[in-house]
């Protein structure tokens, strides 16, 4: 293959074209499901209708160019080669939608290698499902967001997350990673919960994996936050589980446009022009305002 040919005919950098073809070798892809299976399981996992419709319409087929068929094939054995992996893995170039395809492809990948670790079904397609979500909020972002959850989907797909009640955990070495999912109330009886449930999940299916704390990096343990939310509020009580690691400005994040994404979906809406519909959206529209900026804090509390 030309990979020159593909990066200028796909209209991206030829180096992820070459970090893709590197990564990928000569591993085995993974072949798309037979496309009459897909409508249902697009519903298993929580695909909307607009969404399903658009993956069905711009399913892989002869109209599909050799480079796309070629970047299908490549992203999805690179993924699949790293199956077990618990760190961030961008797939390839930024398409938006082409990585729907590889995900769906990989979907009896991770569910074999769920049931080879005892994995319920029930988390098994919980967590699966966010693809769902993910594609909700692209659309409402109308594709700002897609670069960032086309990387945050192969944890999916790897079996390395998974959705344990109100919060996603992500494996690691010596600590579970918390996520926190748009899915209702952060609410202390909900995380307690699913902590509990993850306190018991891990020894059980990762038996040879041995955490001992909890840990979190977010927009949303930014101790600015005090400033405008009262005490009792979920996202205050939240916070006070951890115990902060000293602030550095992450290399590569900018905390102002992470707020941006998941408070309000849009990366693109002037500041004045901002929902307020909630405390939190109106502290963070403010703040903002006031010429001030928001910070990405770490913090763990023990397994």
């Amino acid at each position: 293959m030309d990979l020159d040919g593909v990066a200028a005919r796909l209209g991206v950098p030829v180096e992820e074209i070459e970090r893709v073809d590197r990564l990928a070798g000569d591993r085995p892809s993974a072949p798309l499901p037979d496309r009459d299976d897909v409508p249902e399981l697009l519903e298993r996992l929580a695909v909307r209708p607009d969404d399903a419709a658009g993956i069905l319409a711009g399913w892989p087929s002869p109209q599909w160019t050799p480079e796309l068929t070629w970047l299908l094939d490549r992203s999805t054995a690179l993924v699949r080669a790293d199956l077990g992996g618990h760190e961030w893995l961008p797939p390839g170039p930024e398409l938006p939608g082409y990585f729907a395809y590889a995900y769906l492809a990989l979907i009896p990948v991770v569910r074999q290698y769920h049931r080879d670790h005892g994995i319920p079904d029930t988390v098994s397609w919980a967590t699966l499902a966010d693809l769902g979500r993910n594609l909700a909020v692209d659309r409402r972002m109308r594709g700002e967001g897609w670069p960032v959850m086309q990387s945050w989907l192969t944890l999916h797909v790897r079996g390395g997350l998974y959705e344990l009640g109100r919060l996603q955990h992500q494996r690691g070495d010596d600590a579970i990673s918390l996520h926190i999912p748009e899915a209702g109330p952060l609410t202390p009886e909900a995380v307690d919960a699913s902590l509990d449930e993850a306190r018991a999940f891990f020894p059980r299916h990762f038996p040879d994996e041995h955490y001992t704390s909890f840990s979190c990096g977010s927009w949303l343990l930014d101790p600015q936050l005090r400033e405008y939310l009262p005490e009792d509020s979920n996202i205050i009580r939240f916070q006070r589980r951890f115990e902060l690691e000293p602030y550095e400005a992450p290399e590569g994040l900018d905390a102002d446009v992470e707020v941006l994404r998941f408070g309000f979906r849009s990366l693109s809406t002037p500041l004045d022009e901002l929902p307020r519909r909630t405390v939190l959206q109106r502290a963070i529209a403010d703040h903002l305002r006031a010429g001030r900026h928001w910070q990405w804090r770490t913090g763990r509390f023990p397994f």
